[in-house]
């Protein structure tokens, strides 16, 4: 059997994640930049258990890490892994949709690591809540 090309591999991985970021939801079409294919565990390989979708803010926050520190209990903890966990399971999105809460260790330290309630990106999710872009809704 042949090994898959690449470009067929990325557009497994874009329509798995619905065209968003599997860390915090950010949709490509409304930042305007090309998203990330993310290895989850660098040094792993191409396999598509190991990659996924991701912004470029959570991307270059996340780099080659796969630990953080929970600021709440001030342990290091495994960041979240998209493609053995469930992100209702770790995360909430605030009542305006604006910030992600961390409902988990894991979750709390996914967000502190990914900087993923940046002043920036929180004005972006307001002004996409305000035109009816976001939240994207996710396949199941």
């Amino acid at each position: 059997m042949a090994k898959p090309s690449w470009q067929t591999i990325k557009q497994v991985v874009y329509e798995r994640a619905n065209g968003c970021c599997e860390y915090c939801s950010t949709a490509e079409i409304n930042i305007g930049q090309t998203l990330h294919i993310e290895h989850i565990v660098l040094d792993t390989g191409d396999k598509l258990e190991n990659l996924c979708l991701a912004c470029p803010n959570c991307n270059v926050s996340k780099a080659a890490a796969t630990t953080a520190v929970d600021p709440e209990t001030n342990v290091t903890v495994q960041l979240f892994h998209p493609r053995h966990q469930s992100w209702a399971d770790h995360f909430a999105w605030s009542e305006d949709f604006s910030e992600i809460f961390g409902l988990t260790p894991v979750g709390r330290a996914t967000i502190s690591r990914l900087k993923m309630n940046r002043p920036r990106i929180v004005l972006a999710r307001q002004r996409w809540v305000q035109a009816g872009y976001h939240p994207v809704v996710q396949k199941s």
